[in-house]
C-alpha cells in the first residue's frame, strides 16, 4: 500500500511536541511492515545541517495560493528506510521558529496545504491513502474534494485525518482563507468549513476526510463532550462512524535504559539497581542536595495550564513538605517560567528548573527519577508517561484521554498497576496520591522496585497501533472499491448518469487553471535557487528536467559568527 503523510514537523528533523515523535516512529513501523510510507513536511531553517546537506534537490514548479505565484522547491532525503519530501520556500520557513510567533499562519499552511496536493505528480507518487496531521494540514482533504477529485490523478486517494489536539484549530478569518484557496460557498458554509464567523482548518479535514482518527482511545470518547469537545464535539458526534481512538507509542529503540547514550550508567529490569547511578549524577548535575534515599520527582513538559501546572502551584509548598525533589524541564508561558525560577531559589537543593528544550536532559530525567508527574488538566495521548514507564520511572498521572489508557494505578490489595492515579481535577486529590507514593518510597522500597521493573516490561512501541492504522487504511480501500463497484452497476443499469457527490449538494469551487496537471516531462535542472517574485511569468511552466541538487550551506568562520 502506498501511504503518503503530510505533517508539519516530524522527528529527528524537527520537533515542538508528541506530533514530531508519532509521525517519525509510525511511518517509519509502517515501512519495516513491507508499506511504501513517505512524508511530506515544510522545510525549516531549524532542521540541523547534518540533515540538509544530505538532501537531494528534485524539482521545483510554482503554485497560485490567490494571487500569489509562488515558489515550491522539492528536497529529498531516504533517512531509515523512509522517504522524506521537504517543501522548500524560504519566504515561509526560513525563520527563526517552526510556528505560532508570525500574524500569517494563516497563508503558510495554506501554502503547505495546496503545495502537498500540486506535488504529487512532480514526485511520481500518487498515494492510496493520504494521511494529514493535524490542523496544518487540515484543508488537504477539503481541497482535494473541492478541486481535484474529479481529476484522474486524484480520484482514488482516500484522507485519514488525525487529531493530535483539538485546542489548536488553525481559525482564521473566511476572507483571507477564501482569498487564498477560493472555495466559494464552502468556506462561509457552516456544514463545511465555516467556524463561529470564521474558517477553521480542523473542520475541514474533520468535514471531509474518509476518516478521522485521534491518539487515544479515551480522547475520542472524550472529545464528543461539550467540557472536552473545543465547540466541535457536535460535529465529531456527526461522524462517530468514522471516528476512532488509536493509541500512541513510543520509538522503542530511541527510548532504552540499556543503550542510551545520553545516560551516565545503562540498566535494564535485570540489573535495574544499576539505575540509581543516573539519579546521583542528576543530582550532582543540577545542584540537588546529593542522597539516593530521597524520592525524586520529574516533569518534561510544555510550561502550559493544560499540563495541570496550576495544580502543582497551588499545593508546591505542601510537595516540598514530603521531602520529594522535584526537577522540572521545558518552555512556555512567563506565568509558569516565573514560578519555577522563583520555587528554584525558595527551595534550593530540593528543586531545580530548567527552562529550554534539551534532548539529552530529558532522557537523563526519564533515567534518573523514581516518579514522573503528569497533572494534566486534558491530555490527548501523551508520551512522556510511556517514556517514564520504560525508564522504569512511575507516573503520577491524572486519568484523562491517553493517560488513562496506559497508567494503572497501583491496587495495594492485588498488587496491579504501574503507576498511581487521580481522578479529579483538584490540587488537594493529586496531593494526596503523591503523598500515598512518597509513603511507599520510604516504608516499601520493593513494592515500589516492584513496580517499576514491571513498568520496564511493558509494551509502548507501534505494534499494536501500526496495525490499528493498517487495518484503517484496508477499511477504507474496501469500502471505496464497494461504492466504485455499486456505481458502475448502477450506471449499466441506467439509474444513475454521473457519479454521486460527496456530503453536499451545493456547487463545489471551481479548481485553479493550473491545478493538478502532471507535468509533461521531467522538470529542468536549475544553477541557482531564486525566489518566486525574482522569477519572469514564463518560469512558471514545470522544466523540462531535474534541477541539481542545492550545495550545502557554507558554515559561518568564528569571525563571521561574532558579527
Amino acid at each position: 500500500m502506498k501511504i503518503l503523510f503530510a505533517a508539519s514537523e516530524c522527528v529527528p528533523f524537527v520537533k515542538t511536541g508528541g506530533l514530531a515523535d508519532v509521525v517519525g516512529a509510525l511511518s517509519k513501523e509502517l515501512v519495516r511492515r513491507g508499506e511504501d510510507v513517505r512524508v511530506i513536511l515544510p522545510l525549516y531553517r531549524e532542521i540541523p545541517e547534518k540533515y540538509r546537506e544530505k538532501m537531494e534537490h528534485s524539482l521545483y514548479f510554482y503554485i497560485n495560493l490567490g494571487w500569489r505565484r509562488q515558489y515550491v522547491g522539492i528536497e529529498k532525503l531516504v533517512h531509515e528506510g523512509v522517504t522524506f519530501y521537504f517543501v522548500d520556500n524560504m519566504q515561509y520557513f526560513d525563520r527563526g521558529y517552526i510556528y505560532g510567533a508570525g500574524g500569517d499562519e494563516g497563508e503558510r499552511f495554506s501554502y503547505f496545504c495546496r503545495a502537498v496536493l500540486e506535488a504529487l505528480p512532480y514526485i511520481d507518487f500518487v498515494p492510496d491513502v493520504l494521511h494529514c496531521h493535524d490542523w496544518q494540514t487540515g484543508m488537504i482533504p477539503a481541497l482535494l474534494e473541492a478541486q481535484y477529485r474529479e481529476k484522474d490523478l486524484y480520484k482514488n486517494i482516500r484522507t485519514v485525518y488525525t487529531i493530535h489536539n483539538l485546542k489548536y484549530q488553525g481559525v482564521f478569518p473566511i476572507s483571507e482563507i477564501e482569498g487564498y484557496f477560493a472555495l466559494g460557498d464552502w468556506a462561509y458554509d457552516r456544514d463545511h468549513l465555516e467556524f463561529y464567523g470564521a474558517c477553521s482548518f480542523m473542520k475541514g479535514g474533520i468535514v471531509f476526510a474518509d476518516k478521522v482518527t485521534t491518539v487515544s482511545p479515551t480522547y475520542a470518547q472524550e472529545i464528543q463532550t461539550a467540557y472536552y469537545g473545543e465547540q466541535l464535539d457536535g460535529l465529531l458526534r456527526s461522524r462517530i462512524d468514522d471516528l476512532s481512538g488509536v493509541l500512541n507509542g513510543i520509538d522503542m529503540e530511541e527510548y532504552d535504559p540499556a543503550t542510551d547514550k545520553a545516560l551516565v550508567k545503562n540498566y535494564s529490569a535485570d540489573t535495574f539497581a544499576d539505575k540509581i547511578e543516573n539519579k546521583l549524577a542528576l543530582q550532582r548535575m543540577l545542584g540537588l542536595e546529593e542522597n539516593a534515599s530521597r524520592p525524586l520527582i520529574g516533569m518534561v513538559t510544555r510550561l502550559s495550564g493544560q499540563k495541570g501546572l496550576d495544580l502543582v502551584e497551588r499545593v508546591l509548598d505542601e510537595i516540598m513538605k514530603t521531602g520529594a525533589q522535584l526537577v522540572i524541564l521545558g518552555k512556555g508561558e512567563d506565568r509558569y517560567v516565573d514560578l519555577f525560577g522563583w520555587a528554584q531559589w525558595k527551595y534550593a537543593g530540593q528543586l531545580a528548573a530548567r527552562i529550554e528544550m534539551n534532548h539529552v536532559l530529558a532522557h537523563q530525567i526519564y533515567a534518573a527519577c523514581d516518579f514522573f508527574l503528569m497533572p494534566s488538566m486534558f491530555e490527548p495521548c501523551g508520551l512522556s508517561q510511556m517514556i517514564a514507564l520504560r525508564y522504569g520511572t512511575l507516573p503520577i498521572t491524572r486519568e484523562t484521554g491517553g493517560l488513562r489508557d496506559t497508567v494503572l494505578s497501583y491496587n495495594e490489595y492485588t498488587g496491579a498497576g504501574n503507576g498511581f492515579t487521580f481522578l479529579n481535577y483538584n490540587a488537594h486529590d493529586m496531593l494526596y496520591v503523591i503523598e500515598r507514593a512518597m509513603k511507599l518510597y520510604s516504608e516499601e522500597r520493593e513494592t515500589i522496585e516492584m513496580l517499576a521493573k514491571r513498568a520496564m516490561q511493558g509494551e509502548y512501541g507501534w505494534n499494536k497501533s501500526a496495525q490499528a492504522y493498517l487495518d484503517l487504511y484496508t477499511s477504507i480501500e474496501e469500502k471505496a472499491k464497494k461504492k466504485s463497484k455499486s456505481t458502475v452497476k448502477k450506471a449499466a443499469d441506467g439509474e444513475v448518469t454521473e457519479a454521486p457527490k460527496k456530503r453536499t449538494t451545493r456547487k463545489k469551487a471551481e479548481a485553479p487553471a493550473e491545478a493538478a496537471e502532471a507535468p509533461a516531462e521531467a522538470p529542468k535542472k536549475r544553477t541557482t535557487r531564486k525566489k518566486a517574485a525574482d522569477v519572469p511569468a514564463e518560469a512558471a511552466e514545470a522544466p523540462a528536467e531535474a534541477p541539481k541538487k542545492r550545495a550545502p550551506r557554507k558554515k559561518k568562520t568564528e569571525t563571521e559568527a561574532a558579527e
